[in-house]
């Protein structure tokens, strides 16, 4: 069992809404105008406000700023609403900037979770799991990280456990949908490994 030195949860209750959230980067990887703010929403998880994407990008993700995680654990409820392109929720973790990130992410239209990295802007899956994504009801999405190891969690059951290489040192965490993606985030945690 991972000790973790630090932990923090954010629900977006306190943040101005109709802007994006304070203390966060909204950014894109590739083309688009994603449009991420906080919104009053009757449905979140704990009221009243989520994170919300409704704008239309390759890969919309929104970066929590003060955030330097190397192993630990990175977690989202998510609500997939709309989207004929994609309708997906995804965490990001290691993440340096806008185009060198790892993800996990939950589609509904493929009804399967997957996790990728993304390096110098291109996102190469390297293992996934047919699983149901069920549309327009809050889903949570976990992922623990240590070393080159990562187990991905969808709803309380693990579904992917996998090794990469790509992204060693400790980045920033966040969220991330793709395409015309509406997607609506709340109770995002993550917390840092205790070190030896």
């Amino acid at each position: 069992m991972t000790v973790l030195s630090l932990a923090d949860t954010v629900n977006f209750d306190d943040l101005k809404t109709g802007v994006p959230p304070q203390g966060w980067t909204a950014a894109k990887t590739g083309e688009g105008n994603p449009k991420w703010e906080v919104v009053a929403h009757d449905s979140a998880p704990s009221k009243p406000n989520v994170l919300k994407q409704s704008g239309e990008a390759a890969y919309p993700l929104c970066i929590k700023d003060d955030t330097s995680i190397k192993d630990g654990f990175v977690q989202v409820k998510f609500k997939p609403v709309s989207g004929k392109v994609d309708q997906a929720g995804g965490v990001i973790w290691r993440c340096e900037d806008a185009d060198n990130y790892y993800i996990a992410r939950a589609n509904v239209l493929e009804d399967n979770v997957t996790i990728y990295h993304t390096i110098k802007g291109k996102r190469v899956s390297f293992k996934n799991i047919d699983t149901k994504v069920a549309p327009g009801l809050w889903h949570i999405l976990r992922v623990d990280f240590a070393g080159n190891r990562f187990t991905v969690t969808f709803d309380g059951r693990k579904v992917i456990e996998a090794t990469d290489e790509s992204l060693s040192k400790a980045g920033k965490v966040g969220v991330w949908t793709k395409a015309d993606s509406v997607t609506l985030f709340d109770d995002f945690s993550f917390g840092a490994a205790a070190s030896d």
